[in-house]
């Protein structure tokens, strides 16, 4: 399990409840119709999020604590499994939109079942592993929230309508700062970082996932950092100079993967001549005019490697970002970083299935940092080691520049 401080029943009931209530809000907006597709293999629909968090509690916690209680339906193990190998076989990750039932409100059953059944048992004298499995569902169910949003923006943003999925406030978020300027970036505002040893990961109070740990120390050379995130007229330069046309730019994969995909902009970028920069790009809110001034969104990392060689500069590795994070502007995107998605030293996976949690996909990743307009609010962490393969770019994904 990963390191956490000491946790009690009564502070997690504090939390459960209004954290199962936000993911059910994020839906709220959403025609049923909304809940089924599954437009692309890597997003989910939205009434798989709602039913697998649920299993997660009646898998890892419920059948602990109440061995005793049958499944809610003896089926749902096998169509709201994720990829936990050793719980037992699975629906196929591409056949999630294929589910047009469990119906959505069999799907709020569900998770209204499993809300009463939590909270008893956190009403009762647990054991701190038990705790600890608690607090890793409910983490566990933030990031599905961010997920969530990410899907349902690929679900509505690939419909030919591209309709709104809302506008305002929805839950936490203020959907506005999805697309909000954050300042025009500066191309001189670099922060000097000195070289040596710099400790690195997780430690003491506060939860903190198991590929967060454990604290080492890391050797770094002096180096450069931009302060801010590279913006869209940034990106938008590096365009309009034939940045994706240029192979000398890309690693080989990523130049093999442009010329398959037909890639010229990033995700929901598409040109209209109408906008101040000559293009618009989809949002939460639905379509809306290029903002110079906020940071370019929905890029891979071939994306970002191409745009740093084009300017110069490199990635920072994610040693490099933890070291000066706490003088960078950060939380608006996760930033691609340099660094493959390896253990730390001394990392060791847990045993059983919550082991298979983040050890097993240390393998042909990347590393990103930071945070994103879509991470609920308190979830996010300067140790937090997001991961994703190279040509992924449907989540809130930027860059900055660092240089030697």
């Amino acid at each position: 399990m990963p390191p956490s401080s000491p946790v009690t029943g009564a502070s997690l009931l504090e939390r459960y409840l209004p954290i199962r209530a936000t993911s059910e809000a994020l839906c709220r907006p959403l025609a049923v119709e909304d809940h089924v597709p599954q437009p692309v293999v890597y997003a989910s629909p939205p009434k798989w999020h709602l039913a697998h968090t649920s299993w997660f509690f009646e898998t890892f916690v419920l059948a602990r604590v109440r061995p005793k209680q049958s499944p809610w339906h003896p089926r749902y193990a096998y169509l709201f499994n994720s990829y936990y190998e050793t719980v037992g076989e699975r629906v196929a990750r591409q056949h999630r939109g294929h589910l047009s039932r469990p119906t959505v409100d069999e799907i709020l059953h569900y998770r209204q079942h499993i809300d009463e059944c939590m909270v008893a048992c956190l009403r009762e004298n647990l054991s701190h592993e038990v705790m600890e499995l608690i607090e890793l569902g409910l983490q566990h169910e933030q990031q599905h929230q961010e997920l969530l949003l990410t899907d349902i923006k690929a679900i509505l943003g690939g419909n030919p309508l591209q309709p709104p999925y809302a506008s305002g406030q929805v839950a936490t978020w203020n959907l506005v700062d999805e697309h909000r300027a954050t300042g025009m970036q500066d191309e001189s505002d670099w922060l000097d970082m000195e070289g040596g040893l710099h400790a690195m990961g997780h430690e003491g109070a506060g939860f903190a996932f198991d590929n967060e740990g454990g604290r080492h120390l890391q050797h770094l050379r002096p180096f450069q950092i931009q302060r801010q995130l590279v913006d869209n007229l940034a990106y938008l330069a590096f365009i309009e100079d034939r940045g994706y046309q240029r192979p000398e730019l890309w690693h080989a994969e990523g130049w093999d993967w442009l010329q398959a995909e037909g890639i010229e902009a990033p995700m929901y970028w598409s040109r209209d001549e109408h906008a101040v920069l000559g293009w618009a790009h989809y949002t939460l809110t639905g379509p809306q005019a290029l903002l110079p001034g906020t940071p370019v969104t929905h890029i891979s990392h071939y994306e970002a490697h191409a745009f740093a060689q084009w300017a110069g500069c490199r990635l920072p590795t994610e040693f490099e970002w933890e070291a000066a994070q706490s003088r960078l502007q950060w939380g608006q995107r996760w930033e691609w970083t340099a660094s493959a998605y390896l253990p730390y030293p001394g990392f060791r996976q847990a045993p059983g299935a919550v082991g298979e949690y983040n050890g097993k996909f240390m393998a042909n990743q990347m590393v990103l940092r930071g945070a994103s307009f879509a991470t609920p609010p308190g979830h996010a962490r300067a140790t937090y080691r997001n991961f994703f393969h190279p040509p992924m770019r449907w989540q809130y994904t930027g860059l900055r520049l660092a240089r030697d």
